[in-house]
């Protein structure tokens, strides 16, 4: 369909939303469409950096990228739209729920579960230095810490929207510091820092979030 759709519309496509799409399906589009605006290929495992390229270098045009639980694509991906696609404007880099793995068994493979979101950080800084236009963030469940938080708010100034749900290696103390200079800042979406329903029973454990929020101690996150 997406080969199909590519041909016909003769480099007038604009807009393509799929999921699990091929890597050579996507490189084949992305030579075919240089007006490409947005491009939406969450869930698809097959996409890695190679389909990544073509899309960089074949699509500037491009406003809007959604590469979440894509498991072959790494920050090289984000380096290389963003050195080419200086009109970037929204990104959504969803990593799946690392906090409750069994929800995925079957589904997403074991080793990327362990492996990939370590990548947090690296993504992170990636997106400061190549990315500085990005209005609309959303990194839902990425692994970033602080250190990557603070990256972000130093390179993308014009950031109206951050969504950091789920990203437990952060503190509100640390969110906080990160995005007091981001004047641009409209809305931001924090990580729940309640222990996992799947991992604990809240009943027993829930007051270890309200006791690390008030005092920001961050001893009890997980």
């Amino acid at each position: 369909m997406l080969r199909s759709a590519s041909s016909l519309a003769a480099g007038e496509l604009r807009e393509v939303r799929v999921r699990h799409c091929s890597d050579d399906a996507l490189a084949f589009a992305a030579e075919r469409s240089p007006k490409l605006s947005i491009l939406s290929i969450r869930s698809s495992p097959s996409v890695s950096d190679r389909s990544m390229l073509s899309i960089a270098s074949c699509c500037r045009m491009l406003t809007e990228l959604d590469i979440s639980y894509c498991h072959e694509v790494s920050y090289k991906s984000l380096e290389m739209i963003g050195q080419n696609c200086p009109n970037l404007i929204v990104l959504k880099r969803n990593i799946f729920n690392w906090l409750d793995s069994s929800e995925h068994i079957g589904i997403v493979p074991d080793d990327y579960l362990r492996d990939c979101p370590q990548d947090g950080d690296r993504e992170a800084i990636a997106i400061s230095k190549f990315m500085q236009n990005l209005k609309h963030l959303v990194i839902r469940f990425s692994k970033l810490s602080v250190v990557g938080l603070n990256a972000i708010s130093g390179g993308c100034k014009e950031l109206e929207v951050l969504d950091l749900y789920g990203c437990a290696n952060l503190t509100l103390r640390g969110i906080q510091q990160a995005t007091s200079n981001m004047k641009n800042l409209k809305e931001l979406e924090k990580p729940n820092f309640y222990i996992p329903r799947s991992s604990f029973h809240m009943g027993r454990y829930g007051h270890w979030q309200l006791y690390d929020e008030r005092f920001q101690t961050n001893v009890f996150q997980i």
